[in-house]
């Protein structure tokens, strides 16, 4: 069973998923290098398409991350389709509008066709439904649990729970954009001065600067939903969003961000951030431990936005209400592709094993001769290492700052040791190096690490397996004083624990550089520049190399210096 997904809105994205298993899955804004577009992901559906007819065959049928029209991709859908698109992606309303302005048919030129498609059916899944697919059926459980899902808003649901168990969903709780805690983050987040929908990673950052008990306490109260014993008890209206298109993604527009900048100006950037983050983690627990007592579980699976906040993760766990947490690491909007294409296999295939999520490599990938070829024509001077972890190591133990460019893109926001900018954290000072020299971005923001999985307990506090970079965890005082630029300074760490088998080239890295220094720690951030996407190919690896201050570029096996 074959099932391509298909997300078009913010973060669009395709994945393709086989016999319940993701297979491939990319971003958009991975291959026009627009960050969060949301245009048709033509692009990453031709990837996986690709990899369909390479290695899987004709697909079976195509989910849609929506329950409502969306006309370019039925257009499209039809000019490649053996015979009409479904109905049911089709709008009159869209036709009426075009009519009555007589706009140009929306219809994709002819080189916009040429892969084509069997008849299949297209099948459309509503968002949260995605979001809520996504997280289930890769936890790895067959155990009953709850399932969460939280965001701005989707098909208008802003929150879902869901109780998963024999492999099948089953809805709970299901609330309106009065409930949006995404939103709610979302609007502070403007306020700051930073992307709606894109920073408001800087605004969890900022937070840990402020004081939770300060003046500002309890002054967002009237800009966001409350709940109390599961249940939203008091609804917020947030007014009509707007949004404005900028280079094909989208920017949203809350009109009670202008009242919160004032209380910006009168509290400062940092305690504002403070109280969104405090509000935001006590509303959460508000509305879902009351249902873990309520379903009798101590598992929980997540996705949706708000679930990339990894203190309000971290806020979940620490509650020691959960034996196990899973929170599917792509889960914002990108994920819902994957979604999608989960549900309709499920659905049509239902089982009550469930699969766990294998890796997050699930993008483009490219060969020696591919990269070499790249190399060459742009008259590169590089060498080829024998052995290009150990030399990875040794110039990172002398303080370097590397590329590193190895096997399948990851999907999702996080670089999990495939497309990763690499350094030593022992320095406290090497965090600055890399927001100025390297990332071009605020001071203030913290650096991820990752770290062999067996060492876990020497830089972490009651941390569980954490293998995609979606939870927070106490920082050691052994870690503080050892690895200090990896620490936030809340004294929390957002980890990835690398594993043997599933990475080995990675492992061995981080193996060889704690035989040099002792530390089997190295900080690790995406391979991009602030504002662009990961990157995805050797060129675009190579545009970065050269557009900031990294000392070093591992390129598959070839080793380029400055």
């Amino acid at each position: 069973m074959k099932v391509l997904g298909i997300h078009v809105g913010h973060d669009s994205s395709a994945a393709l998923v086989v016999d319940g298993r993701i297979v491939a899955d990319a971003a958009e804004e991975r291959f026009g290098r627009s960050k969060h577009c949301a245009g048709l992901p033509r692009r990453a559906i031709d990837f996986c398409l690709k990899r369909a007819l390479a290695t899987e065959g004709p697909i079976d049928a195509i989910a849609v991350s929506t329950a409502r029209p969306v006309p370019q991709l039925s257009q499209w859908l039809a000019a490649r389709v053996d015979g009409p698109a479904d109905a049911g992606l089709a709008t009159s309303v869209g036709e009426r509008a075009r009519r009555l302005l007589a706009a140009p048919a929306l219809e994709p030129p002819l080189y916009l066709r040429e892969t084509r498609l069997s008849q299949v059916p297209v099948l459309p899944v509503p968002h949260h439904l995605a979001h809520a697919a996504s997280a289930y059926y890769t936890c790895g459980s067959r155990r009953k649990q709850l399932v969460v899902t939280m965001d701005g808003s989707g098909d208008g649901c802003s929150t879902a729970l869901w109780r998963g168990e024999h492999g099948r969903l089953e809805p709970l709780l299901e609330l309106g954009e009065s409930a949006s805690l995404g939103w709610f983050y979302g609007c502070v987040t403007e306020a700051l001065g930073w992307w709606h929908g894109d920073g408001e990673g800087k605004t969890m950052g900022l937070a840990a600067f402020g004081d939770h008990g300060g003046p500002a306490r309890g002054s967002l109260d009237r800009f966001h939903p409350r709940f109390a014993g599961g249940q939203l008890v008091e609804p917020h209206d947030f007014g009509r969003p707007s949004y404005w298109n900028e280079a094909g993604a989208l920017h949203w527009h809350l009109r009670e961000a202008v009242e919160v900048r004032r209380l910006i100006e009168e509290h400062g950037r940092e305690a504002v951030a403070a109280e969104a983050q405090r509000v935001l983690e006590e509303q959460v627990c508000a509305l879902v431990l009351p249902w873990l007592e309520r379903e009798g579980v101590d598992e929980i699976a997540c996705a949706g936005g708000v679930f990339l906040n990894v203190k309000l993760n971290q806020r979940l766990w620490e509650t020691g209400r959960l034996a196990r947490q899973h929170i599917f690491p792509n889960a914002g909007d990108g994920g819902l592709a994957a979604g999608a294409a989960l549900q309709v296999h499920f659905r049509l295939q239902p089982r009550e094993e469930i699969p766990a999520l294998g890796g997050m490599d699930l993008g483009p990938e490219y060969t020696d001769q591919e990269v070499e070829r790249c190399l060459e024509v742009r008259r590169l001077a590089y060498r080829r290492a024998d052995d290009p972890a150990e030399e990875a190591a040794r110039l990172l133990a002398e303080g370097a700052v590397i590329g590193w460019f190895q096997g399948r893109m990851e999907s999702g926001p996080r670089a999990l040791g495939n497309r990763s900018i690499l350094m030593g954290a022992a320095d406290p000072r090497n965090r600055d190096v890399l927001n100025a020299r390297v990332k071009f971005r605020e001071s203030f923001r913290p650096y991820c690490p990752s770290l062999l999985e067996e060492s876990r307990d020497l830089y972490l506090e009651g941390a569980r397996v954490e293998a995609f970079m979606t939870t927070s965890f106490r920082a050691t005082r052994e870690a503080a004083a050892r690895v200090p630029a990896a620490v936030h300074v809340d004294e929390t760490v957002r980890p990835q624990m690398v594993n043997q088998e599933a990475d080995p080239r990675f492992w061995r890295l981080l193996s060889r550089f704690a035989e040099l220094t002792g530390e089997s720690l190295l900080l690790n951030t995406s391979f991009n520049l602030a504002g662009e996407p990961l990157v995805n190919s050797p060129s675009d690896a190579i545009r970065c190399f050269f557009d900031s201050g990294l000392d070093a570029l591992v390129l598959h096996d070839f080793v380029l210096r400055k």
